[in-house]
């Protein structure tokens, strides 16, 4: 890691968020350490956490710079925290319980420069319990309203050239500083679980696009600190997000147009988990989605207010596939040139 000087900024600022992420934070940080491309800085935020492991590693490591909350904030709001901390024009954002292979930073550093009119990357995430699987490899959205990580839990497909994909996972992703903050960063109404998504989301409302590297490897464990991705927290808040990011974000012609097909989709899955007895969570996570709806109607209003692309540019970046969100397929797009 690097440590920048008063005059000597690096080039990437590394943000990590760490919330009781003990077990997996040295195995986090080792891989870090271990990178080929080495011109970065790691800001660490700590929100909270009862375990001690981040105030504990940036203590054992100057080069790490803590920012420890006394609340847990959320993710949304802890990125945004890195962020405004950062010294370099790229952020890259990685979870605790994701490891980077040794040229991650390198290869997505490569993509800057062979695709200079893109400012937002993702990268390939294989799962770290089972390294011939993808944990995804980039986040599509399906013509429903319904985002979805492409390929979670298939087999890996191997080597592929870089891609447009909807939007990148906030797990491991890279970013220009400037277009971050010109965003407003993370919307840390959401608290955590589909502000990656939602960003996205805006990048496309003003016409920017999102590769995935997928020489740019992470393997991953997946909400390590939040007791997994179907515990009742993550059900809970992906369910309530789900429905605020459709509302807040969508254009309003494709909005209309898609609202059937939105709760279509969200009675579907509610079936879904009924079969397994996991009803109530996500059926709170509803009702408080809809109980929050007229306040996103203004943070609609917001977020359009920006918007530069039209509806159908930003459907042309979805998939009309139902195959594609059943089986959670990845959805490759040719990478637009630039304007």
């Amino acid at each position: 890691m690097a440590q920048a000087a008063a005059n000597n900024k690096p080039k990437v600022t590394v943000v990590l968020v760490t919330y009781e992420s003990g077990p997996t934070l040295g195995r986090c940080l080792a891989a870090l350490r271990a990178q080929s491309f080495t011109d970065f800085e790691l800001v660490l935020v700590d929100n909270a956490s009862r375990d001690g492991a981040g105030v504990a590693a940036a203590a054992a490591d100057p080069a790490i710079r803590l920012i420890a909350n006394d609340a847990n904030l959320g993710f949304a709001a802890a990125v945004n925290q890195g962020v405004a901390a950062a010294s370099g024009r790229w952020i890259a954002l990685l979870n605790p319980d994701a490891y980077a292979a040794a040229d991650w930073l390198a290869e997505l550093m490569a993509a800057t420069e062979t695709f200079p009119h893109v400012r937002s990357f993702g990268s390939r995430q294989t799962m770290a319990g089972d390294p011939g699987r993808l944990d995804g490899l980039g986040d599509a959205m399906s013509i429903t309203g319904f985002p979805f990580r492409g390929g979670y839990r298939g087999v890996d497909p191997g080597p592929l050239p870089p891609f447009e994909c909807f939007s990148a996972c906030g797990g491991a992703m890279l970013i220009d500083r400037m277009l971050f903050l010109e965003m407003g960063g993370l919307d840390e109404r959401l608290f955590c679980y589909n502000e990656d998504v939602d960003l996205g989301y805006r990048l496309r409302l003003i016409g920017e696009a999102t590769v995935i590297v997928p020489s740019a490897v992470v393997a991953h464990e997946g909400s390590a600190s939040s007791g997994g991705p179907r515990s009742d927290f993550a059900v809970f808040h992906g369910t309530r997000n789900r429905l605020w990011v459709f509302v807040k974000d969508t254009p309003p012609i494709l909005f209309w147009l898609t609202l059937p097909l939105h709760l279509i989709a969200t009675a579907t899955l509610f079936a879904r988990h009924a079969t397994r007895g996991e009803l109530a969570a996500p059926w709170r996570g509803f009702l408080a989605g809809l109980a929050g709806l007229p306040m996103v109607w203004r943070w609609r209003r917001e977020a359009q207010g920006h918007r530069r692309a039209s509806s159908v540019e930003v459907a042309r970046a979805m998939t009309f596939s139902a195959r594609d969100l059943l089986l959670r397929r990845v959805v490759r797009k040719p990478i637009a040139p630039a304007r």
